[in-house]
């Protein structure tokens, strides 16, 4: 059973995102599916994370948007809303830029086709799973479980 605050788990969250830093990723204003991105973090950011894209991707538009986040463990989960822009700050894409990134554009550094995102992310609902033996026993008996016994949740500005 937990019962983290909303700023231990927002800090759950970031440590989370250290160990696997894909979301998935969409436009609100768009019919199209979101798309799973690898976001480039930086421990000095407050709520931004970064995403390497191609010019004519779905997303390099930018605008409102959501991000799906689930943990490795399957132990924490998060919907991510914000806005999402295009970072002109050279010295962000520098210290972003690396060869796991140059491999998918032809022109390196300098590819006219990439684009630098800035997610800008207004507020998330994070969740837990604390899931125990007594959880899963429930779950096969066909027992009641109370959501304290589940984990927490928590809805918060980013």
């Amino acid at each position: 059973m937990s019962n983290d605050t909303p700023a231990e788990l927002k800090q759950k969250f970031w440590h989370a995102m250290v160990d696997n830093p894909v979301v998935i990723l969409g436009l609100n204003a768009s019919d199209t599916h979101h798309v799973p991105m690898r976001a480039q973090l930086d421990k000095d950011a407050r709520g931004q994370v970064w995403f390497f894209a191609g010019r004519d991707h779905g997303i390099a538009r930018g605008g409102a948007c959501h991000a799906s986040y689930i943990a490795d463990d399957h132990k924490l989960y998060a919907s991510l809303r914000g806005s999402l822009n295009e970072e002109t700050d050279q010295s962000v894409i520098d210290k972003h830029w690396n060869n796991a990134i140059a491999a998918w554009y032809d022109g390196g550094r300098d590819d006219p086709k990439m684009i630098m995102l800035r997610f800008d992310i207004a507020d998330a609902e994070i969740w837990t799973s604390d899931t125990l033996i007594k959880c899963y026993f429930k779950m096969l008996t066909g027992t009641k479980i109370s959501p304290e016994e589940i984990g927490s949740h928590t809805e918060v500005a980013m």
